[in-house]
């Protein structure tokens, strides 16, 4: 019976703390109901005052004539480049420019030794000479004879031996005039001159060295022409309809922006279109020609190539970072009269620099929003940023006024 009645008042002990424990749970359930309220007052109370609307920035949908454009990446290339190479073997004696120089087309750059060259043109110049005496000697021997043959003082034979012979030394100087002439040529191929006009290269091979003929070794230097100059530029297949379309229009021009974000350094037509189109890249080929008198481009650089096909005159225009990717396509936050937010589904047509010309879904006018917070909600009322500002300097101006005044009275009071 002793376990039993300790049993049993263990039970009700705590059946009397629980019963306790809900009586003073009560008040508490009772209490925290009503701080909600209150807060939910306060909350209403705050949103009327503004406390609650989003503060954005946002800005009107313009409309401007703005380019039809076609963007590529391009390599700039010289339109003309020769490696300058040694056409005659011998001792370099001389280099006449500096590497990286500009040049004309005929200037001197290489003196190839010319002693070994400048006396076989001396010998066969003398030989040259001495078969032109006996020529003219052989013809005047034919002059004397031709009249003795009429009388019959010699013989048909004796006149024919002196005809051949100055046909024979007539021929003889032809040769001897020809190998005097390539002789000439290989002592001008000792002064090597420049072809073209351009800037030269790394220069090859150093004064005093012996330089091979053509086709041996690495070329002396390379000489590319800088003014004009080519860039070259792919495009898609699906582009080339328009670009033929506007081909041969005043309107057309192509611009080369060495940074994308940068301003056009040269501007040019299109010069060329491949016959084909690449099978393993589906793009056509295409250059153009620019002016480069500041050469400002260089050849084998990578630049921006725009192609202004034409323009549009009236394109509604926003501002890049005021439209936004969405799952069924891009879309912008509009603002209507009453600041309320909506979302607008847009068609993007291009875009150019920081700005988006727009095809479809909002017109010139319209209050785009271009700072989003995260809670912006489609609905939701918004203020603009700034407008505050004002009110909030007239209030200040207030209160400076008020500020005064109460220095003065401190001041008073001390």
């Amino acid at each position: 019976m002793t376990r039993f009645w300790k049993s049993f008042l263990v039970i009700c002990v705590l059946a009397a703390g629980s019963g306790f424990y809900w009586w003073k749970s009560q008040p508490a359930t009772k209490n925290a109901g009503a701080v909600p309220g209150k807060a939910a007052k306060a909350d209403a109370k705050g949103a009327g005052k503004g406390g609650g609307v989003l503060t954005v920035k946002a800005v009107r949908a313009v409309m401007k004539p703005m380019p039809v454009l076609v963007e590529a990446v391009g390599t700039v290339e010289a339109e003309h480049s020769v490696q300058v190479r040694a056409q005659v073997s011998g001792v370099l004696k001389s280099v006449l420019f500096k590497e990286g120089d500009r040049v004309k087309a005929g200037q001197l750059l290489f003196q190839i030794d010319p002693r070994t060259f400048q006396s076989q043109y001396d010998q066969a110049l003398a030989a040259m000479a001495r078969d032109q005496a006996l020529l003219e000697n052989a013809r005047a021997q034919q002059e004397r004879l031709e009249p003795l043959l009429k009388r019959e003082f010699i013989t048909r034979q004796e006149y024919d031996v002196a005809v051949t012979s100055a046909k024979s030394l007539e021929a003889t100087v032809a040769a001897d005039r020809a190998i005097a002439e390539q002789a000439r040529i290989q002592l001008e191929y000792s002064r090597i001159t420049a072809p073209i006009a351009g800037r030269t290269g790394t220069l090859a091979v150093t004064p005093g060295n012996l330089v091979p003929a053509a086709g041996g070794g690495v070329p002396l230097v390379t000489i590319n022409s800088m003014d004009p100059i080519l860039v070259a530029f792919s495009i898609p297949e699906r582009q080339l309809k328009e670009i033929r379309r506007y081909q041969y229009s005043q309107d057309m021009r192509i611009e080369i922006l060495p940074d994308r974000g940068g301003s056009p350094v040269a501007e040019g037509k299109l010069v060329f279109i491949d016959n084909t189109v690449t099978p393993q890249t589906g793009t056509v080929l295409l250059k153009t020609r620019v002016s480069n008198t500041k050469e400002l481009i260089w050849p084998g650089q990578f630049v921006n190539v725009r192609v202004v096909l034409t323009i549009e005159p009236e394109a509604v225009v926003v501002p890049e970072v005021a439209v936004q990717p969405g799952q069924e396509g891009s879309f912008v936050y509009l603002m209507d009269a009453a600041n309320k937010v909506q979302v607008q589904p847009v068609k993007v047509s291009r875009q150019i620099g920081n700005e988006v010309v727009i095809a479809s879904g909002v017109k010139a006018g319209d209050h785009i929003i271009t700072e989003i917070p995260q809670a912006l909600q489609p609905g939701a009322t918004v203020r603009l940023a700034g407008a505050d500002d004002k009110k909030g300097s007239g209030e200040k101006g207030k209160g400076k006024g008020q500020g005064k005044g109460g220095e003065k009275g401190e001041s008073k009071s001390e």
